[in-house]
């Protein structure tokens, strides 16, 4: 079943969020672009990406169809939202992994080594 085509005016809206989030990110997030940009790992990722119309993701690789989620204190609560959205970006065809915005602090090397498991998955 393919999703529905996204509603113009939420996409309109879903690009300006995206926008105002690329230029405000999260301690987290600044620090694990630093390690994925440049085709570092080998492919493109774009921040906050608008996705089916419907949700933004955080890092997106599109030739690799990977979504990569950083999860802190915002998705605190929210796995059944989190696994609808996941659900979701399945059938659009990405795969989704989801990091802890602790480990990508504190752990780097390791976000980065699940990233590329993730990405040698394809």
């Amino acid at each position: 079943m393919r999703p529905p085509k996204p509603n113009p005016k939420v996409q309109t809206l879903l690009e300006q969020h995206a926008h105002a989030m690329r230029h405000a990110p999260t301690e987290s997030e600044a620090a694990l672009f630093r390690l994925l940009s440049g085709k570092k790992l080998g492919v493109a990722f774009k921040r906050q990406v608008p996705l089916g119309g419907r949700c933004i993701g955080d890092f997106v690789a599109a030739s690799a169809k990977l979504v990569v989620e950083v999860d802190g204190g915002a998705h605190a609560g929210r796995q059944q939202a989190e696994a609808r959205r996941d659900r979701f970006l399945r059938r659009l065809g990405y795969r989704v992994l989801r990091l802890q915005a602790r480990l990508v602090l504190t752990q780097p090397l390791v976000a980065v080594q699940r990233i590329r498991a993730a990405l040698s998955q394809r």
